[in-house]
C-alpha cells in the first residue's frame, strides 16, 4: 500500500483539525507498541467480520474476500513487506486502511458493531492468553531443570543458611528442589489465572453495546475463548484490571527467579566458591583478564524489577471511573516490556541451570563443626534429656571435626521435606509429562 501518511488513517475524523504536536502526543508509541498485538487484530478482525456475516452485514462471499485480504496483510507483515509505522495512528487504523484500499466501501465496513476499545481489549486478552501459555510453559521447564538438577545431587551436602549465617548442614537436593517445587506453584497460578481471562469482550464496543444483534457468543467461540464477557460496562473496566492480574502471576515467577538467581551470585563467589556457572552464562571485563563475571544471573535478578515498575505503572493508572478513559493507553507499554523481560529471561534459565557445576569438596569445607549442633541436641533428647536442657548443654559445648559427619547428618534428617529427604518422588509427580 502507499507509503504516504494520510489523514484517512485516523479512524475518528476525516481530517485532523488538531493543535501542532497533539497527534504525535495522542498515538504515543502505539503503532510501534501495536506491532506487537497485530497478529492477534488481525485474528480478531476475521472473527468479527464472520459474525457481521452470520447477521447479513457481509455476504458470506464479502466476508470471505476481506477474510482472505487479511491473511495476506499477515503473511505481509510477517515477511517484513507490510510495516506498521507512522503513517497509521494504530494498529487498529492499518488493518482498516489496508482493507480499504483494496476493496473500498467494502473495507469501510468492517468496524462495524465495534470500537476501537473492544479492539484492543480482544487483541490484548488474545495475547495475554498467548504469553500466559508461553510463560507457564517456561515455568515448567524452569522446574523441570531444577527438579533434575535436585535429584542428581539429592543427598550431595552443602552448608545451609539463615541469616546469611551457617546453620545446618543441608543437601543440593533440598536448595534445587525448593525452586523446583516454586515453579511447580507458579506454574499452577498461571493456569489459574488465564482461565480467569480467557472471556471474550468483543461486541462490547464502547462499553455500551451496540443496536445489532451481534453474535458474541460465535466470535467468541471461534476465538477460543472459554466465556464470554458479558456486561459491556464491566468490559470496559476490566482493561488494565486483566493486564494487572497477568503481570501479578509473571511477578510470582520472576520472585523466585530472583531468589534463585541472588543464590547464584552469593554461591559462585570466590568467597563460597560452591557453584560455578557454564561458560555460556559468564562473561569476562574489559579490563581485567582474570575476572569472570555472572552478567546473566545478575541481570535475571534485577528482572523483577521491570515487572513490578509494570505493576507500579498499570496500578497507578487504574485510579479511574467507570467507562473507557485515554489513560488506558498507558498501560499498553508496560504490560509489553514487562512480558518480553520474563519470557526472555525465562528462556535462559533451562539451560543455566543444567550447565551448573557444583564443587562439592568447597560445599564439604564449609560445612563446620557448629553446624551439627542441633543434630546433637536431637540425638540427646531421645536418650530422655529435654529439648531446653539438651539446647543449653550443646550451646555451651566445643564440638570438633571428629564428632560430625555431613552424610550422617543428612542420614537423621527423616522428616518429609528436610535435607535428608526433600520429596523429589513427590514433586516428580506434579510435573507434567513432556508433550
Amino acid at each position: 500500500m502507499s507509503n504516504n501518511k494520510s489523514e484517512n488513517n485516523v479512524l475518528w475524523a476525516e481530517e485532523s483539525a488538531l493543535a501542532p504536536g497533539v497527534m504525535a502526543f495522542l498515538a504515543g508509541e502505539d503503532v510501534i507498541l501495536d506491532r506487537q498485538l497485530l497478529i492477534y487484530d488481525i485474528q480478531a478482525t476475521q472473527a468479527h467480520i464472520r459474525g457481521l456475516s452470520r447477521i447479513n452485514i457481509f455476504s458470506s462471499a464479502e466476508a470471505e474476500q476481506l477474510v482472505s485480504a487479511l491473511d495476506d496483510l499477515l503473511s505481509e507483515f510477517q515477511a517484513g513487506t507490510f510495516i506498521l509505522d507512522e503513517r497509521f495512528e494504530d494498529g487498529h487504523s492499518a488493518i482498516e486502511a489496508y482493507l480499504t484500499e483494496r476493496f473500498g466501501d467494502l473495507g469501510k465496513k468492517i468496524h462495524t458493531g465495534r470500537s476501537r476499545n473492544d479492539q484492543i481489549l480482544v487483541a490484548t486478552r488474545l495475547y495475554l492468553r498467548a504469553k500466559l501459555t508461553t510463560v507457564h510453559k517456561q515455568t515448567l521447564a524452569v522446574a523441570a531443570a531444577c527438579l533434575q538438577r535436585a535429584q542428581a545431587d539429592e543427598l550431595t551436602p552443602m552448608p545451609g543458611y539463615t541469616h546469611l549465617q551457617p546453620a545446618m548442614p543441608s543437601s543440593v537436593g533440598l536448595w534445587m528442589g525448593a525452586f523446583a517445587e516454586a515453579m511447580l506453584d507458579n506454574a499452577d497460578w498461571l493456569l489459574a489465572i488465564q482461565q480467569q481471562i480467557n472471556t471474550s469482550p468483543l461486541g462490547a464496543a464502547a462499553g455500551f453495546g451496540v443496536s445489532l444483534p451481534l453474535d458474541r457468543e460465535g466470535v467468541a467461540s471461534e476465538l477460543g475463548f472459554e466465556r464470554l464477557q458479558v456486561n459491556a460496562q464491566y468490559v470496559q473496566n476490566s482493561r488494565g484490571k486483566f493486564e494487572l492480574m497477568a503481570l501479578q502471576g509473571i511477578e510470582q515467577v520472576m520472585l523466585d527467579v530472583r531468589r534463585l538467581a541472588w543464590d547464584l551470585s552469593l554461591f559462585s563467589t570466590a568467597e563460597f566458591g560452591f557453584v560455578k556457572m557454564g561458560k555460556g552464562y559468564s562473561t569476562g571485563s574489559s579490563i581485567m583478564p582474570n575476572k569472570s563475571n555472572p552478567d546473566v544471573v545478575e541481570l535475571l535478578r534485577g528482572a523483577v524489577a521491570v515487572v513490578q515498575g509494570a505493576i507500579t505503572e498499570l496500578q497507578n493508572l487504574l485510579s479511574l471511573p467507570s467507562g473507557y478513559q485515554r489513560d488506558l493507553q498507558l498501560t499498553k507499554a508496560p504490560l509489553l516490556r514487562a512480558v518480553n523481560t520474563a519470557t526472555q529471561s525465562l528462556g535462559i534459565l533451562p539451560g543455566l541451570i543444567t550447565e551448573l557445576k557444583f564443587d562439592r569438596a568447597a560445599m564439604r569445607a564449609k560445612i563446620t563443626p557448629e553446624m551439627f549442633a542441633t543434630d546433637r541436641a536431637m540425638h540427646l533428647v531421645q536418650t530422655g534429656i529435654s529439648f531446653r536442657d539438651a539446647y543449653l548443654q550443646l550451646k555451651q559445648a566445643q564440638l570438633s571435626a571428629t564428632d560430625t559427619s555431613p552424610e550422617n547428618s543428612l542420614a537423621q534428617r527423616l522428616s518429609l521435606g528436610g535435607s535428608g529427604n526433600p520429596g523429589l518422588d513427590i514433586l516428580q509427580q506434579r510435573k507434567p509429562p513432556k508433550t
